[in-house]
């Protein structure tokens, strides 16, 4: 089987972009790389960061403010719950959400689950690309939602229609450029259907 292992964001500034994910407790669970490489809009993923309630919501968000964020939609209550996006220094977009509408415990920063979201033109076409390099599903809902097995990453890989992604993150579809992300595996090099890039993950 195809294994999942390690997750690298691109950065123009290591040294802003590590503040930041270490404000947001993401630095466990991603690498950062230096590069120039032009981006522009929408890069087609974003990170999606479960947490227990929604004072912890609150305090990711407003760590990753006053580490250099901007927001893209502010926390608010929702029929699923209690959820909010920002955008990090680095332009990789960070969706902090709980399923439950109100605290139960002592506020932290703790994440309980992580995920990345593949915005992707074809979500059946792109799950029959990566199913048929091994990977595994976990779950799946048709053309809108696809959850692969991932027992060797910290990190839930998972696929959802690009345009959808977008408007669920508060930005516009479109953008060019470098995805600025690199996803690590036992699968060797290769580029998927909407571009993003796989290398062997480091031992």
């Amino acid at each position: 089987m195809t294994s999942f292992e390690s997750l690298t964001l691109e950065v123009s500034d290591l040294e802003t972009a590590g503040t930041f994910y270490q404000a947001v407790g993401l630095s466990p669970y991603l690498n950062l790389r230096a590069t120039d490489a032009t981006t522009t809009g929408f890069r087609g993923f974003a990170l999606s960061l479960v947490v227990s309630q929604p004072g912890d919501v609150d305090a990711i968000i407003s760590a990753g403010l006053e580490a250099g964020g901007t927001t893209l939609k502010a926390a608010e209550k929702s029929f699923w719950g209690y959820g909010g996006v920002v955008l990090a220094p680095d332009g990789t977009i960070i969706k902090v959400a709980t399923s439950k509408k109100k605290d139960s415990g002592p506020v932290s920063k703790n994440i309980d689950q992580v995920a990345l979201l593949l915005g992707v033109a074809d979500v059946k076409a792109s799950k029959r690309f990566y199913v048929a390099r091994g990977l595994t599903v976990a779950k799946s809902f048709g053309g809108k939602y696809v959850e692969f097995a991932t027992p060797a990453s910290a990190v839930t890989l998972a696929l959802y229609p690009r345009r959808a992604l977008a408007k669920d993150t508060g930005l516009p579809e479109e953008g060019t450029g470098s995805r600025r992300i690199v996803i690590g595996s036992d699968a060797g090099s290769l580029t998927d259907p909407d571009g993003f890039v796989w290398e062997t993950a480091a031992a």
